[in-house]
């Protein structure tokens, strides 16, 4: 089903101020339709930025939520070490009270009232675990001088 389309020849058409008033009417109709296109190409402009902007501030959104994830962490571990800190004062008070103390009067005792007084040292020392060391030690020397 095709339609066939024939144009009039120029001396049939009609010559009246229609052709013209239609002219003008198609111009205004074509400068809107551009005007109307430019708008279109302006605001795809603006789409484009807001759309770049947008995976911008989304890749900052991911950085600011790995670098917190990693701040998390590190409270963790500070209140893991803080958490230790009460059973470490218990131990240095109770070194300090156990700790003997001289009453030794005179020149001496000056002395000591302006030196003040230190809790003993407290060094833990893994002993089964130093003797196991030991014994490898002297395994692989016997190994080694045979």
């Amino acid at each position: 089903m095709s339609y066939r389309t024939t144009t009039l020849p120029s001396h049939i058409r009609p010559s009246s101020g229609l052709a013209t008033s239609n002219q003008s009417s198609s111009s205004t109709q074509s400068s809107a339709l551009q005007a109307r296109i430019n708008e279109k190409k302006a605001e795809l402009e603006s789409l484009k930025q807001l759309r770049d902007l947008s995976a911008g501030l989304a890749g900052q959104m991911q950085q600011l939520e790995e670098k917190l994830a990693t701040l998390s962490n590190g409270t963790e571990a500070v209140a893991e070490v803080l958490s230790n800190w009460n059973g470490v004062l218990r131990a240095v008070y109770m070194a300090s009270a156990k700790m003997p103390k001289l009453k030794d009067e005179g020149a001496e005792g000056e002395e000591q009232e302006a030196k003040p007084e230190l809790p003993q040292t407290l060094v833990r020392i893994p002993v089964h675990q130093a003797e196991a060391a030991q014994r490898e030690a002297e395994a692989a020397a016997e190994a080694a001088g045979e």
